[in-house]
Parts: C-alpha cells; structure tokens; sequence
C-alpha cells in the first residue's frame, strides 16, 4: 500500500504521557510521502501531403493522423523481492548452536530479520530474530526454531515487507508487532517488538515519590516524526527504566528493555532488544525527523 499524503494523522488530539515519559512534550506529525504514478499519453504523429497546382489541374491530398499507442513498461514494485527456496532445507534446531544455526541465521539475513552477527551461536538476537519471523508469519510465538517454523522459513519465496512502498521511515505493525525499517520503499529490516498493552494503569512515579502515574497503555497510531532522542544507556522514567530512547509522539519512544515478549506489553513505548536498540544508534538508521508511522496491520 502506498503511504498518500494526509492520510495518517495522530490517533489522539490530546497528547497523554505513557509510562516511559518524564516530562510532557507535544508530538510531531510528518505527511507521508505521495507518489505519483504518470501514465504516457498516446503519441499523435501528424503527415501532410505537399499540395501541386498547375494551369489545368489541381491536386489536394489533405492531411492523415495516425496516433500509435506509448510503449508500456511493466514495473515491479520496490517490495516484491523473490528470493529462493533454501536450499538444503532448515533444520529444525530448537535452541541449539552448530552448523545448521548459522544457516537458519543467515538465512533470517536473508529474509530482512535483524541478528546481530550470523555465527552459529542461538543467543539472544537469534531468538529475537526467529520470534520476529514468527510473529510475521502468524507461527507459534515462542522464539524456538521448530519443525513448523524451520518448513516456513524454507518456503519462503518473496522477502517479506511491510505496507509502506515509498519513502524511507520506520514502521510499526501493531498487529503483528514487529518493528520495519523501510528505505527508499524498500523493507530492509524487521525486529521483533512490543508495544502498549491498552491496558489503563495507576503506578507511583517512580521519579517523584508520593505521586501516581495513569495512563492507557496505548501506542498511539498515524505518522509521527522523531523529536527527541537520549543517547546515553539506561535512565530512568517515571514508570521504570528504558534503554538509550528515540521519541517519536509525546512520551512514547522506539527504547531498549530486556523484556521483549511476543505480545504488547508496554506503557505505550515500543520495545526492541538492547542489542538491536544499539545497532540503532550505531547505524545511524533512526535520525532526528525519521517519520515513524504506526498502525493496526492487515
């Protein structure tokens, strides 16, 4: 689907502060990029007879139109990226370490399912990765490299995407809850996510004793832009400790946590692993202003 300007808009006219916020900031709203698709006109080609007069005859041939139609150029989109059956098949590993690991892990590269480095070994960013692939897919979500999920990432034929098809932004599918960096159109990358739990909360302000904290647990959908960011590490919100933020809609932020289940479980923030919430810094791939749409999915 492509992103038309004015389309997505803030889910909610009045900004409230989800958990991971410690002080009230109006959110950032971007249009999201229009593309135009331009069909050719016909070509019209216009031939004209030379007119000859003599003293006794005169010969007029009047003018002949012919249109012929533009030649047709069959595009595929940026999105539809065919990749091949793997080959040897994936073997199901459980949670093992070996030969066949790497294999599952390169081929998760592959597919556009972030790991931090491809090395046999099933740690923390494998099972992130494979929980990701699982949740995109609508497997069971427990982060294990099963004979189920081992045939499907096998089969697969086109590397998967998210909705948007134009520009280069951040998009987050709550209904799948996986997070999609796309560039240029392009899905390069997906993490596994999560987002808010939609389930109103009272908790102490952990920054200012005495006080309470309410709130809807909610990810607020439509476009928004990264407006604030910290890059130090772990700091402390009202409603606990986040990782290294990128805020992008009031007080809700792209952070790190060490707890990043395969179901929304957040104040509001959305969730990444600390290793993937660091690639994100050192990569440079989630700027200031990088507009970060959040949606409901299919």
């Amino acid at each position: 689907m492509q992103v038309q300007r004015g389309y997505l808009i803030a889910a909610a006219a009045a900004l409230v502060l989800p958990a991971c916020a410690s002080t009230s900031i109006a959110s950032t709203t971007r249009d999201p990029v229009e593309v135009t698709t331009t069909t050719a006109a016909p070509t019209t080609t216009t031939t004209i007879a030379p007119t000859t007069t003599t003293s006794t005859t005169t010969t007029t041939t009047t003018s002949t139109t012919t249109t012929e139609p533009a030649p047709t150029t069959t595009t595929i989109p940026v999105n539809k990226i065919p990749v091949p059956v793997a080959d040897p098949p994936i073997v199901a590993v459980g949670q093992g370490n070996g030969d066949d690991t790497l294999r599952a892990e390169q081929r998760l590269l592959e597919l556009g399912f972030w790991i931090d480095e491809a090395d046999g070994r099933y740690n923390l960013t494998t099972t992130q990765a494979v929980m990701a692939f699982q949740k995109f897919y609508g497997l069971e979500t427990d982060g294990v490299l099963g004979a189920e999920t081992a045939a499907a990432m096998t089969a697969v034929t086109e590397r998967p995407h998210g909705r948007a098809d134009a520009g280069t932004l951040v998009e987050i599918d709550k209904g799948k809850q996986v997070l999609m960096f796309v560039i240029e159109g392009r899905t390069e990358w997906i993490l596994n996510a999560s987002s808010g739990s939609e389930i109103a909360y009272v908790e102490p302000d952990q920054n200012t004793p005495g006080e309470v904290q309410t709130g809807d647990s909610v990810t607020r959908n439509g476009l928004h832009d990264v407006y604030r960011q910290r890059a130090e590490g772990w700091w402390e919100g009202d409603l606990g400790s986040i990782y290294r933020p990128k805020y992008f809609t009031g007080g809700i932020a792209v952070h790190g946590s060490n707890h990043v289940p395969d179901y929304p479980a957040s104040h509001g923030c959305v969730r990444v692993s600390v290793p993937a919430m660091d690639w994100i810094w050192e990569t440079g791939i989630m700027p200031l202003d990088t507009p970060v749409w959040v949606h409901e999915g299919a």
